[in-house]
């Protein structure tokens, strides 16, 4: 490559990962090093990654590359999720469009189409993810509807219910009409909506009186067991074991008495439904009434439903109002402000309704990993994690493990009768046809009297297994892998799917392997736009990531997203981070640039300042590493970036680098000087490495042509080492001293071609003297003259360091140039008298004064004061230019 041209991130990317791609430097085999493994969140095949995905992937990215470098045997195994709802919704909807509907295809058909789907889906994600540059064993990857992971989870699911722990019942639960299957608790998410509430009369049996009841779902009156009152409410008294009349249907149900009412919701008496709300069903259980489901799968009304049947549920409620209304059955209806759930996948309103599904036993087997996380054998980052993940943990509810759909992990059970026990649990049609026949004490029973339940798993019923089944630990939970990797490192994932994911692989791994499924779990933000909005697709505010990584390269991308992110906070997404990730690169490329247009002088002289710039970088990179390192280790992965940062673009570019460059156009360099520069260029290149990898590895290989196992990717990491902090302190004094000067420039406009002296009153002048080659260097001084007072001639400008003063003038050549811009100084002077004028009317308003809070004021003081500082120097420097 002509390293003369700018940096080319798509050449470059494209050529690097081919280069780690043929020399194998992501795979991992078990051998005498530590493993150090890390399993990826398996990202959905419903489509191409969002900027989440990327976010997630580049802090493991991150992680594995820096452990490759420590030494570690690194694995990262990547994966991709079947999705249960979401991909059969996408299909659905896809085929819809063809004219085709999934009860027309049959179910073989249909998988077929799902397969296709998940096949061009998989590879779009996983270019991605290689464009992103993540160094993944591909030789692994895993889909969680592979036959390792499928087998893993059929056996699971056998064992469990073998020993008690899975159970199939009626129980009321969360329903999506539009997939037309059930959801667990976590799949449904709340938001607050305006509704209704409609006061609707029920007349006593036997009396010409009433009583009125609140409901927000007039159109569930078909499935009322009951009207109930808390015991203490005196209003209800005169009810007790009486009937009413439901409305419309003209059925008499009981009036009960039970603590579960609040007496000041609506009218303190509430109509029970059983089949569709969980308080109401526990409610029928205590009481024995009956059930009555009056919803179809689509959450149309059933024959329950009389003259509603087959029409939409929020509909049946506009008709219902009209009916009641005409019929006098209507007392009032008033605005109410209530939470309603949204299916998480299909974001239809999600329906309570009473269903036959499976189940499995969780608190029991949850105790350990409560343990676990309590006594920091599993750490969270941030630890703030750790009250919410014991509050559910210590609340939770069976799991409904089965959903009605045909894309997943197909339930084990096979039934062979009429009776709701008729059913065996078993790997497959021949052994369960020797159960069945075995239970029923059949043994005549044939394959065509015996036939699998329709219903899959819960997709998370496979990703809880994921640590153990993708080195196959499940079916075969000794082996070499298992025990090699086992348990992974850490898990890189967000907040909203703690319990979904995290908590659930905590429960399995402690269960059926006995040890911990990682050490630690890195909970990322949520991603905001300029409006704090969750980006997502569905609300069309997320940025493309290929755009992005096209636009700015990959390595800019991954760096702008690990300078904003911090464990556990979000983050407000601005394309801006990229441009800084971009320019960062190019600043990094002229660097190496810079270096390699210097030729090496063999006999050349080598002047003090660059002894002293190669004795303080050196120095200054061990010290850095160690802060580098400690945030590292802390998981504070965006203040190791930072630190890095700053020492590439201020220690070593804006300082080391221009302190040993060749001045008036020579390129010479001495051999020292140049030896030093590649050597330190390196170790940086190391640091960076895992944030920037396809910039730092091309740069390593330009620097000189090296062999396969020289490849950067695998090189050894720094060793930290001793540094001498006093001179990192007294260097730190040397850059502010250069930084004031500069300052001074910039605010007077005074060209860098002309020569400052500096007078310095200094309490450590022998100490600090040895670094003025450098300062004369940098801040282009003629010359530095020690003082002991201030000098008689008051020079132009000065400033203080700690107890030191120092004084600047022009030299005199300088000062007679007629090159300086007389002109620009006075429309500069007229600028800060406007601002001057501007603050001190503000501070001469009394009302201003008392109005506003003190630390604004003290600011408007300060603003003051510095503005007449600059017009007095201003006025200054240009009195000496008019003499």
């Amino acid at each position: 490559m002509d390293i003369s041209i700018k940096y080319d991130p798509k050449s470059v990317e494209k050529k690097r990962y081919h280069y780690w791609m043929k020399g194998n430097y992501f795979s991992s085999y078990p051998d005498d090093r530590i493993p150090y493994t890390i399993v990826m969140p398996p990202p959905n095949i419903t489509g191409v990654l969002h900027i989440g995905h990327m976010l997630n992937n580049t802090i493991q990215d991150v992680l594995i590359r820096y452990a490759r470098m420590k030494g570690y045997n690194a694995c990262w195994i990547p994966g991709t999720d079947h999705a249960s709802i979401a991909t059969e919704a996408k299909v659905v909807d896809q085929l819809k469009k063809q004219g085709f509907s999934k009860s027309f295809l049959g179910r073989d058909k249909f998988l077929n189409y799902v397969l296709e789907w998940a096949k061009k889906h998989k590879n779009i994600i996983f270019d991605q993810l290689k464009k992103l540059g993540c160094s993944c064993d591909w030789k692994r990857t895993q889909f969680t509807m592979n036959q390792k992971l499928s087998k893993s989870v059929s056996k699971i699911f056998i064992d469990l219910y073998e020993h008690g722990y899975i159970y199939r019942d009626y129980h009321v639960v969360n329903w999506d009409p539009e997939a037309k299957t059930t959801l667990s608790d976590e799949e449904v998410v709340y938001k607050e909506r305006i509704g209704q509430l409609y006061y609707l009369k029920y007349q006593i049996k036997g009396e010409k009186n009433y009583v009125t009841v609140a409901t927000t779902r007039p159109e569930t009156i078909f499935g009322d067991t009951a009207l109930c009152f808390h015991p203490s409410d005196s209003r209800y008294f005169h009810l007790t074991g009486k009937y009413a009349k439901v409305p419309i249907i003209n059925k008499y149900i009981p009036i009960i008495q039970d603590s579960y009412v609040d007496k000041d919701f609506g009218t303190g008496c509430l109509k029970i439904t059983p089949a569709h709300d969980i308080h109401d069903k526990n409610i029928a259980d205590k009481y024995k009434l009956d059930i009555i489901d009056i919803f179809n799968e689509d959450a149309t009304l059933n024959e329950k439903g009389l003259h509603y049947k087959g029409m939409n549920r929020f509909e049946v409620r506009k008709k219902i109002i009209e009916e009641l209304k005409q019929l006098g059955f209507l007392v009032r209806i008033e605005k109410y402000n209530h939470k309603i759930g949204f299916s998480e996948r299909t974001l239809s309103i999600v329906e309570q309704r009473l269903s036959l599904q499976w189940f499995l036993k969780m608190k029991e087997i949850s105790l350990p990993a409560i343990e676990a996380v309590k006594n920091g054998d599993i750490q969270f980052y941030p630890k703030k994690l750790n009250k919410i993940y014991f509050q559910w943990m210590n609340q939770i509810r069976d799991w409904n493990i089965s959903r009605q759909l045909w894309w997943g992990h197909r339930l084990p059970v096979y039934y062979y009768g009429n009776k709701t026990n008729d059913f065996v649990v078993a790997e497959s049609l021949e052994q369960a046809l020797k159960k069945a026949r075995k239970k029923s004490n059949n043994s005549y029973l044939s394959y065509d009297e015996i036939w699998q339940d329709p219903d899959v798993l819960d997709t998370w019923f496979s990703s809880w297994l994921f640590p153990l089944s993708v080195f196959d630990g499940i079916c075969h939970p000794h082996n070499h892998e298992i025990c090699y990797y086992y348990p992974t490192e850490d898990i890189v994932t967000g907040s909203d799917i703690l319990f979904f994911w995290v908590a659930r692989m905590i429960i399995a791994g402690l269960f059926f392997q006995k040890k911990k499924p990682f050490k630690r779990v890195f909970f990322t933000g949520i991603i905001r736009d300029s409006k704090n909005q969750k980006i997502s697709k569905s609300l069309n505010n997320s940025p493309d990531p290929m755009d992005l990584m096209n636009q700015y390269g990959a390595d800019a991308v991954r760096m702008g997203l690990m300078l904003k992110t911090s464990a556990g906070q979000d983050f407000h997404f601005d394309e801006k981070i990229c441009l800084q990730g971009r320019n960062f690169s190019n600043k990094i490329w002229n660097a190496f640039r810079l270096i390699k247009s210097w030729k090496m002088q063999e006999n050349k002289e080598i002047p003090d300042s660059s002894l002293i710039a190669i004795k303080w970088l050196k120095n200054r990179f061990y010290y850095v590493l160690e802060i580098f390192e400690k945030h590292f280790q802390e998981y504070r992965l965006d203040e190791s970036l930072m630190v890095l940062y700053k020492f590439i673009w201020y220690d070593f570019c804006s300082y080391f680098l221009e302190i040993i460059k060749p001045i008036h156009g020579n390129r010479c360099i001495s051999k020292i000087e140049y030896l030093s520069s590649v050597k330190f260029f390196e170790n940086i290149l190391k640091l960076l490495h895992p944030y920037m990898p396809f910039l730092s590895e091309e740069i390593w290989n330009l620097i000189e042509k090296r062999k396969p196992e020289e490849a950067l990717i695998i090189s050894s990491w720094p060793e930290k080492k001793y540094y001498d902090y006093e001179m990192l302190v007294s260097f730190e004094k040397v850059t502010q001293i250069i930084s004031k000067i500069r300052n001074i420039r910039n605010q007077c406009h005074i060209s860098y071609q002309k020569s400052f002296v500096l007078f310095a009153m200094r309490k450590k002048e022998k100490e600090e003297k040895e670094y003025d080659s450098i300062i004369l260097k940098l801040a282009n001084l003629s010359e530095i003259v020690s003082i002991l007072e201030k000098p008689k001639n008051t020079p132009l400008f000065s400033f203080f360091l700690n107890t030191d003063q120092f004084f600047l003038s022009l030299t005199d050549e300088s000062h007679n140039s007629s090159h300086v811009d007389i002109m620009s100084i006075e429309k500069k002077i007229q600028y800060f008298q406007n601002l001057l004028s501007s603050i001190q009317k503000n501070l001469s308003n009394d009302k201003y004064v008392t109005s506003v809070p003190e630390n604004i004021l003290s600011k408007e003081r300060k603003k003051e004061s510095d503005t007449l500082k600059k017009i007095y120097q201003l006025e200054k420097y240009l009195e000496s230019l008019k003499k």
